[in-house]
């Protein structure tokens, strides 16, 4: 009984000090970037930011949008294009597009 009880008193000893000893985990909030204009953004995402992976580059011909095509590929992060938005001048769903 004796050897049972300090079993118990040792086990329960070392997941306290497991617990107490691990480190306090904080949930950091990461800012998103936000840029100033387009230029710098391209010095970062030579490509833009895009609000998701289905969005397409589009331009306007004639009154129409029609498919673009990019020399680079745009970053995809919903949190980074929600920052940078108003840089979004066609509002196709990618800013800054290159």
């Amino acid at each position: 009984m004796t050897r049972t009880l300090l079993t118990a008193m040792t086990a329960a000893a070392l997941i306290a000090g497991a617990i107490c000893a691990a480190p306090a985990v904080e949930a950091v909030a990461i800012k998103a970037t936000t840029f100033k204009n387009c230029t710098e953004m391209h010095k970062r995402y030579p490509g833009g930011v895009a609000r998701s992976k289905q969005v397409r580059n589009m331009k306007t011909v004639s009154g129409t949008k029609v498919p673009a095509t990019s020399r680079y590929k745009p970053k995809i992060s919903k949190k980074l294009y929600d920052a940078n938005t108003r840089l979004d001048r066609d509002k196709d769903g990618i800013a800054c597009e290159a």
